[in-house]
């Protein structure tokens, strides 16, 4: 399973619009076969600021979203709503003996 984290800066006027729009593409995220979970963080300190938070079977999956129909409406809608380039970590958790 892999771990992918998205950091999304919005123009202050945008943020409501995005809200509405995740709230309309989530259950078709989650969904998407490979796609475990997905949540959406909201920055305490700068409200413009959100991150998605989901976890995939594994990086074929996740290429396989961003390659899909579903990606292909929401990238497009959403990108002109932000202030700053989006920030993405692809990450597996550490499982660590004691």
């Amino acid at each position: 399973m892999i771990v992918r984290i998205v950091k999304m800066t919005f123009h202050p006027e945008q943020v409501g619009r995005f809200q509405a729009l995740f709230i309309g593409w989530k259950e078709r995220i989650r969904a998407f076969p490979g796609c475990r979970h997905l949540e959406l963080l909201h920055d305490a300190a700068d409200t413009r600021v959100f991150f998605t938070y989901s976890h995939w079977d594994d990086a074929d999956c996740l290429e396989r979203y961003r390659t899909s129909d579903v990606f292909s409406e929401v990238w497009p809608t959403v990108k002109p709503l932000f202030a700053a380039p989006t920030e993405a970590w692809t990450v597996r958790r550490e499982h660590l003996l004691p």
